[in-house]
């Protein structure tokens, strides 16, 4: 299937490493030129570094770059860049790391701001920045304009010790769903991602808060993880990241405003 992806301008957030990074892959995979950005030089660099040698593609189709996303003024320039580097933006994937696991008492107020700065906040600032050039992509001949919003299974389906998270992937959902509304009519699609259980850095370090917890081993959590998926197993980046590519390509012109689970079954809701 030709997803009509080449020479589209991507700018993934968060692409260091996990699902960001291969997301950034796979819609370089398909023929984008890809900014990735990281809050670290050392591994935003080694992760354009990966995706080019993976890939065996030139160095300058995909674009390095350091940026703090709880950072409006970082993210400003940021966007910048890449539009001074190739004139347009077709897609924006927003990402960041998600926020400590914990229950109601484990944390403080600074906590809850510090959690919506990284997860609500910078997901409202990267499309509010982007937009000027995504609705001028949308206009072109044979234009292309799409934003992708990852989240987690958490803003559907609630996870319990993940209080932060839940709270503010839900709000990123009522952000996205609002905004599909407002920039349908432009041709714009918004769209969100919602992995499951999905075998990253991430799940590791809320694997071992879990080996804390409760003393059960790491084999015996993600055991007890794969267990709640249709599939009985634990998702893999590649597989993620090819619903971001779809998405993001012009074979789903059509679909806006979507809650899309990437979760192996997970989430057991009928809608």
């Amino acid at each position: 299937m030709d997803l009509g992806l080449q020479d589209r301008i991507a700018l993934v957030t968060g692409a260091s490493s996990g699902l960001g990074w291969a997301a950034a892959l796979e819609l370089a995979r398909e023929g984008c030129r890809v900014a990735i950005c990281s809050r670290s030089e050392a591994r935003i660099q080694a992760a354009a570094r990966r995706i080019v040698e993976a890939l065996g593609l030139a160095e300058d189709r995909v674009l390095p770059l350091v940026c703090d996303v709880t950072d409006e003024a970082q993210i400003i320039r940021m966007i910048e860049q890449v539009v001074d580097r190739w004139n347009v933006l077709n897609i924006l994937v927003t990402n960041a790391g998600g926020p400590p696991a914990g229950y109601i008492g484990d944390f403080t107020a600074d906590d809850w701001r510090a959690a919506l700065e990284l997860n609500l906040l910078s997901t409202i600032n990267l499309c509010r920045h982007a937009l000027p050039h995504l609705r001028r992509a949308a206009r072109e001949p044979n234009g292309l304009a799409r934003i992708l919003m990852i989240t987690s299974i958490s803003a559907k389906q609630p996870i319990p010790n993940l209080y932060l998270s839940n709270a503010a992937r839900a709000g990123v959902q009522g952000f996205a769903k609002s905004l599909a509304e407002e920039l349908g009519p432009e041709g714009i699609t918004v769209n969100t991602l919602l992995p499951g259980y999905t075998r990253t850095e991430r799940l590791q370090e809320l694997a071992r808060v879990q080996q804390q917890r409760t003393g059960r081993s790491l084999e015996e959590i993600e055991t007890s993880w794969a267990e709640q998926a249709a599939l009985k197993r634990i998702g893999e980046p590649h597989e993620f990241a090819a619903a971001v590519a779809f998405l993001a390509s012009a074979r789903a012109s059509y679909i806006t405003g979507v809650a899309f689970p990437v979760d192996g079954g997970r989430s057991k809701h009928l809608l």
